[in-house]
């Protein structure tokens, strides 16, 4: 089953890559910024340079008649789509504590009829922390420790924070706001701007958010004291024991003027919402030879109906994410 997945994950790994993705202007190599990556946090073969330290979980989604107005994309026709979802921890490190004030992922894989795939991939932070590709391989180098005591240096963070305000958003939220009591407690954001395109071939700016029914939970300050560092997969486990785990999708809706290509850019909290479908989680296990564990959950992997805009970042992060995968393979087979 593992083969097979690496084999499927290898084809999509194939697919050309957009080509406004190779003509982002002025962004670095992508193997220039995963060897970055690396550098930051360490290398552990066969493993994701990023987001290394995960857990797997199963479930569907049932797409609204609201959404499949704007949207022809088959996540919208009203029918349960499987979903192979992993929630994570941002960072390389496999042993980064759970209490870290670091970003937490939700990424998923619909499967959809005709054996089309599409990806989500997402952030607990409504805005990311680059505007551009080059603030994002600067914040690695920034990171890189320092050979004398094994952290960075704070003379190079703090330059790094002074000729990068774009960095600066992101950061003030993950450090004012406490890191999720539970996987299942914790909104999640799409960070860019897609396009709904429906029927006719009209395109809408949207931006998403997963929100939780079980509504927002984040550990306290006596909490983060006490959580331990490797809660979250055992509570994510023992609460889709208990029962399903819900997401609302909801879908903001462009105007003119909003920023398409600046994920650091948060859009008015004003703009029209609709509820573009529910994610229901119904099982979550250990990575280790799960479903999710061979998925290379490049976010431009995109059924019919939804497109890309041209946000440098989200444009970049396919090919990084194909150089990032492309060493998993080497390394394991």
């Amino acid at each position: 089953m593992q083969k097979k997945s690496f084999a499927l994950a290898a084809l999509v790994l194939a697919l050309p890559i957009p080509r406004a993705a190779l003509a982002a202007d002025a962004a670095p190599d992508a193997g220039q910024v995963v060897a970055a990556i690396e550098g930051a946090f360490g290398a552990t073969p066969g493993e994701r340079r990023n987001h290394i330290k995960g857990s797997c979980a199963a479930g569907e989604f049932v797409g609204t008649k609201e959404a499949a107005r704007l949207s022809a994309s088959p996540l919208f026709y009203g029918k349960p789509v499987p979903v192979v979802a992993r929630f994570s921890l941002s960072g390389g490190n496999p042993k980064a504590p759970d209490v870290a004030k670091s970003g937490r992922g939700m990424a998923l894989e619909f499967q959809l009829p005709k054996g089309q795939l599409h990806h989500i991939t997402m952030l607990n932070t409504p805005m990311f922390g680059a505007a551009s590709p080059q603030t994002f391989l600067d914040l690695m180098q920034a990171l890189q420790p320092d050979p004398a005591t094994g952290k960075p240096d704070p003379e190079k963070m703090k330059a790094f924070k002074a000729s990068h305000p774009d960095n600066k958003a992101q950061a003030d939220f993950l450090a004012t706001n406490n890191p999720p009591a539970s996987y299942a407690g914790s909104s999640y954001w799409g960070i860019h701007t897609f396009k709904f395109v429906d029927k006719k071939g009209k395109a809408t700016p949207v931006r998403w958010q997963f929100v939780p029914q079980d509504g927002e939970q984040r550990l306290s300050d006596e909490e983060l004291k006490t959580a331990g560092a490797n809660f979250l997969e055992a509570a994510l486990i023992e609460r889709t024991g208990r029962g399903a785990v819900r997401w609302d999708m909801m879908v903001s809706i462009g105007q003119p003027g909003d920023s398409e290509t600046d994920p650091t850019v948060l859009w008015p909290a004003e703009r029209p919402r609709i509820k573009a479908g529910t994610l229901t989680i119904r099982s979550a296990s250990p990575q280790k030879g799960a479903p999710c564990e061979p998925i290379n959950y490049d976010p431009l992997v995109m059924a019919p109906g939804i497109q890309p805009t041209a946000d440098p970042i989200l444009l970049f992060r396919s090919p990084a994410y194909a150089v990032s995968f492309g060493k998993r393979l080497s390394e394991r087979y």
